[in-house]
């Protein structure tokens, strides 16, 4: 009974050959623009959610929350314009719904009863 020992392929530890450059199909890790294009868009959404669920609970914290990840994300140039436009927008309404509840409450809080 013999020993074989395996033979190593030419190339790289990843998978790519050598000398080719990051961000090709055999890569296994994305490039830094195609990474930070997709973290950009997943901010816009991001920001678009929480500016949503903002104007029903907790809008003292979501309302500022999605405006700056709004900003962020138009920074960084990201594909989902409009959802990051909605996202600033409804992060503002935000803040204008808890101005108005604290002036005429006098409460930061909602209150369904009359």
């Amino acid at each position: 009974m013999t020993l074989t020992t395996p033979t190593r392929r030419s190339g790289t530890t990843d998978g790519t050959e050598p000398g080719a450059p990051a961000g090709t199909p055999g890569a296994d890790t994305p490039s830094a623009s195609v990474r930070s294009t997709r973290d950009a868009d997943a901010l816009a959404v991001a920001s678009f959610v929480l500016g949503l669920v903002g104007l029903l609970v907790m809008n003292i914290l979501l309302g500022p929350a999605a405006i700056v990840m709004a900003l962020i994300a138009l920074a960084r140039s990201t594909a989902r314009r409009g959802r990051a436009l909605l996202g600033l927008a409804l992060g503002v309404a935000d803040l204008v719904v808890l101005a108005f509840l604290v002036t005429g409450n006098g409460a930061v809080g909602w209150s369904f009863s009359g």
